[in-house]
C-alpha cells in the first residue's frame, strides 16, 4: 500500500502533451502527506489543471460511522470494484510526489523507509478521484486514491505492493480520455528498480502531525531479524 508520501519540490515543470506547452506547477513543500489531508493532484478538465483534493475515498456508510477511508486501489481489480470502476473510466488523475514511505517488517518490528527516484526529481502516481460522501448532507468533499501494483526488485525487499509510478509517456496516456480499458491497464506496471533508491528514516514519520524535513533524514537501521517468510503478513 501507499498511505504516506512527500512533495518537497516547491515548483516544477509539467509538460502537457494536450496543451503542447510547459506548465509551471507550484505547491507548498510537504514532507509527510497522510490520509484525509488535502494534497495537490492533476486532473483533466478541458486541459490538465492542478487541484487540492482530500487523500482517500469514503463511502456514505463509512462516513456515518466514522470508519477509516480507503487510500489505495489495486490495479488488478480496479475495473471490478464498485468504489473505483467509474473513477477508472472517467476521473483518472496524476498525484505529484517526490518520495513515499513504506514500513519494512523485521520480525515484530517495522522500519519506516523513504523511497524515491534517484536524483530526487518529482514524479507522478497513477490516481483516481471522485466526489466524496458526506454524511451530514453538506457538499461532498472530493477525494483521490493511489493505484498500486506488484513490487519491483527494490520494493520487494520492503513491501509486497508498490504505488504505480508513471513515466512521461504513460503519464500523458493516463489523462487521455480516449483510451480504452486494456490500454489503460497496460500502464499500471512496476517502475524500474534501477531508477529508484531507498533509505531508513525515523519513526516520527508515523505521526501525521510531523510534517518537516526531519521526516526524510536517514537513520541507522536496526539489524533485521532472520525470518523464513520475508514478504508475508500483509
Amino acid at each position: 500500500m501507499c498511505a504516506r508520501y512527500s512533495l518537497t519540490a516547491g515548483e516544477w515543470e509539467f509538460f502537457s502533451s494536450f496543451l503542447k506547452e510547459l506548465m509551471l506547477l507550484k505547491a507548498a513543500a510537504r514532507f509527510n502527506i497522510a490520509p484525509t489531508q488535502a494534497a495537490p493532484v492533476i486532473v483533466m478538465n478541458q486541459a490538465p489543471e492542478m487541484r487540492d483534493l482530500r487523500f482517500g475515498f469514503q463511502t456514505q456508510a463509512s462516513a456515518a460511522r466514522k470508519a477509516s477511508i480507503v487510500v489505495n486501489a489495486r490495479s488488478e481489480t480496479v475495473t471490478e470494484k464498485p468504489m473505483f470502476r467509474d473513477a477508472f473510466r472517467e476521473r483518472r488523475c496524476l498525484v505529484p510526489a517526490t518520495g513515499f514511505y513504506e514500513w519494512r517488517k523485521s520480525g515484530i518490528a517495522k522500519q519506516p523507509m523513504n523511497i524515491r527516484l534517484k536524483g530526487g526529481e518529482p514524479f507522478y502516481f497513477a490516481g483516481l478521484w471522485r466526489m466524496g460522501a458526506a454524511s451530514d448532507g453538506s457538499e461532498p468533499e472530493p477525494g483521490f486514491v493511489i493505484l498500486t501494483t506488484e513490487p519491483n526488485r527494490l520494493m520487494a525487499s520492503i513491501h509486497n505492493r508498490m504505488p504505480v509510478i508513471l513515466d512521461r509517456e504513460a503519464r500523458d496516456a493516463w489523462l487521455d480520455q480516449s483510451l480504452g480499458e486494456s490500454d489503460l491497464l497496460a500502464l499500471l506496471k512496476s517502475y524500474p528498480a534501477d531508477a529508484m533508491e531507498a533509505w531508513p528514516v525515523g519513526s516520527g514519520v508515523g505521526s501525521p502531525h510531523n510534517d518537516n524535513p526531519a521526516c526524510l533524514e536517514p537513520v541507522e537501521e536496526a539489524p533485521r531479524a532472520i525470518q523464513g517468510d520475508l514478504f508475508g503478513g500483509i
